[in-house]
């Protein structure tokens, strides 16, 4: 168990030590007190300690603006009883757009302020501002409409934000300072609502072009570009969603998926005058893979329902997007069903019109979310009610129902936050505001749908193997080269190993626990590239590195050919090129450059192969 800190012992005055993640969904935990109006709920959490930050909004001295909250895993707020407030600048009366991410050791906000200007103010865990109580201005002071914000892998983040025209985007190093300035625009269209996913050394950018089409509505198509940390493009602009004619309010909404890549979700009844979901991919290097530009729909159309409000999360083992939504029926928008569904990254749908989590028992539903758990392979849905409750609905990754458990049963309205938490240590969190009494309350919920104590589960055993080596023995009476492979072993034995082989035929052996090593006949004549995994009950590893880092071994049969300057070739009976493929000559006068395997008979009688630089 972890010492506590002299800092935490300081502040355990200023703290509300009582309160804690409790099991009854009637009381829940409350974390703050502050005006009945108040809104504009996020929560995120610190990975590296499983520290969660809830940030809110209502009138303070200095306008609408927000006041954070930091709890620790077992749910004891950690600052002040009412939270820390952030003074910035005044803003104005109403949102103008707000946006929070914890990063290592504290948490960035986000916001336009009365300016309009964009700011982002750092708190560390402690309390204090790293950055400066004001924090600092963003973009070169442009901007001024919806801000996104999301963390760096170094302590930084990634800082987005719109005006009427432009999207702007900048790198913030963790010690605050400022990275160069981007602007994403176009001289014939609005480039507005970015939304970022985190990239390979950098970030994907997926915003709107639209023109205005008459006093409400937009022609719009939906891109994705890449750019580093200095703010230079490393992906070119690319279309996922082609045009469409949409109402000014419908945005887009992008998440990470497990391979470096993203998918994208909008919803619009642009196609037949029907309300849909559509959803379409690009991969790690922002190439599209659904090519149906209009995306894939969530539901089959059908005129008496709208599908709308939907929230996404990846399925880890798959890199399937799982994607809850809601039905309303179209007439009077009053019944209500929550469903959920899967889609590949090719556009498949395996559950086809999904699965209905909620059915429609005279009440509607609202703030739909869901989220992957990794460590037991399922997904929890969770939503409110307009009776005032929150529910939870867990499944396995199969879509099977496992669990259902009231978060929070109260009667009274709940202003729930934008996202949850997600999944971090065994425990996902949902934050709101009471509208009777004003108060910030939030609760957890387990992965095996209980509130309170969390236990979180045995973490998941992933290790890959170690030392990955091989060479290449050439055999001159088969006329071949064999592979030895090794490798280390990792702590945990794995159910079996995958070899993957990057040759013509593109196969995957599997290699018992017990082994370290491998020999086999390679295929002829051909650059071979090897790569090795683990594989256990819940997952497979990464590659295995090879003691100088790479992630895979090559092994060329020419390299493995030996010279043989005493004996001459004086029958040419076959010639391959490095890609293991017979060429139509036996004169080598007729090769174009390259490196060639010769096979041939020497004047004694002897088959014989030999490399040769053309």
């Amino acid at each position: 168990m972890k010492k506590l800190s002299l800092l935490f012992l300081a502040l355990a005055s200023l703290v509300t030590l009582k309160a804690q993640w409790v099991d009854d969904p009637v009381s829940n935990t409350s974390i703050a007190n502050c005006n009945k109006n108040a809104a504009e709920v996020y929560v995120s959490t610190d990975v590296s300690t499983g520290d969660t930050y809830v940030q809110w909004h209502y009138q303070g001295e200095n306008g609408w603006s927000p006041w954070l909250q930091r709890l620790d895993f077992n749910g004891v707020p950690q600052w002040p009883a009412d939270g820390i407030h952030v003074t910035t600048p005044d803003f104005a009366t109403w949102s103008p757009g707000y946006a929070m991410t914890a990063v290592n050791g504290g948490v960035v906000t986000v916001f336009r302020t009365l300016g309009p200007h964009h700011w982002a103010v750092k708190i560390n865990a402690d309390g204090t501002f790293p950055w400066g109580e004001h924090g600092m201005v963003l973009f070169d002071g442009e901007g001024g409409g919806r801000s996104e914000v999301i963390a760096g892998d170094d302590g930084g983040v990634w800082a987005l934000g719109t005006d009427m025209d432009s999207t702007f985007l900048q790198y913030v190093n963790a010690d605050g300072t400022l990275r160069p300035k981007t602007t994403i625009k176009d001289p014939a269209k609005k480039c507005t609502n970015g939304v970022m996913i985190p990239a390979e050394d950098g970030v994907f950018v997926v915003y709107a072009k639209q023109t205005l089409q008459g006093y409400t509505n937009y022609n719009k198509e939906i891109h994705v570009a890449g750019y580093d940390k200095n703010g230079e493009q490393v992906f070119p602009e690319t279309l996922l969603f082609g045009l469409q004619t949409v109402g000014a309010s419908y945005v887009h909404y992008a998440i990470p998926d497990s391979k470096g890549g993203g998918y994208v979700y909008q919803f619009h009844n642009a196609i037949g005058g029907v309300y849909n979901t559509y959803v379409t991919h690009f991969d790690e290097n922002g190439t599209p893979t659904i090519s149906d530009l209009n995306g894939i729909a969530v539901h089959s159309p059908d005129y008496g329902n709208y599908y709308t409000n939907a929230y996404a999360t990846i399925d880890p083992k798959s890199n399937d997007i799982i994607i809850a939504y809601l039905q309303k029926d179209a007439g009077s928008q009053s019944q209500h069903r929550v469903y959920v569904n899967r889609i590949t990254e090719s556009g498949e749908k395996p559950w086809g019109d999904g699965i209905m989590v909620a059915d429609y028992t005279g009440r509607s539903y609202s703030d739909i979310h869901v989220d992957a758990n990794n460590a037991v392979e399922g997904f929890v849905v969770t939503f409110g009610t307009s009776q005032g409750s929150i529910e939870a609905v867990g499944y396995d990754l199969d879509g099977n129902l496992l669990w259902n458990t009231t978060m929070s049963s109260t009667s009274y309205n709940k202003t729930i936050s934008d996202n949850t938490a997600g999944f971090h240590y065994g425990q996902n969190i949902v934050a709101w505001i009471n509208s009777d009494d004003g108060g910030v309350y939030a609760q957890n919920i387990s992965w095996d749908g209980t509130m309170g104590v969390v236990t979180p589960p045995a973490p998941v055993i992933c290790d890959p193997p170690t030392n990955f080596e091989g060479e290449g023995v050439y055999h001159q009476e088969t006329l071949s080269t064999w592979v030895t492979l090794s490798w280390t072993a990792p702590e945990t034995l794995p159910l079996h190993y995958n070899l993957y082989c990057d040759g013509i035929s593109k196969e995957v052996i599997e290699i018992g626990p017990e082994s370290t090593s491998y020999f086999a006949e390679s295929v002829p004549y051909l650059e071979n590239i090897f790569r090795l995994t683990a594989v256990y009950e819940h997952c497979e590893s990464e590659y295995a590195l090879t003691p100088d880092g790479d992630d895979y071994v090559i092994i060329t049969d020419y390299d493995a050919i030996p010279e043989m300057e005493t004996e001459e070739i004086v029958t040419i009976t076959g010639i391959y090129n490095i890609k293991g493929q017979l060429i139509n000559t036996k004169d080598i006068n007729e090769l174009t450059p390259g490196t060639y395997a010769i096979i041939g008979v020497t004047s004694l009688g002897k088959t014989i192969v030999k490399k040769v630089l053309k």
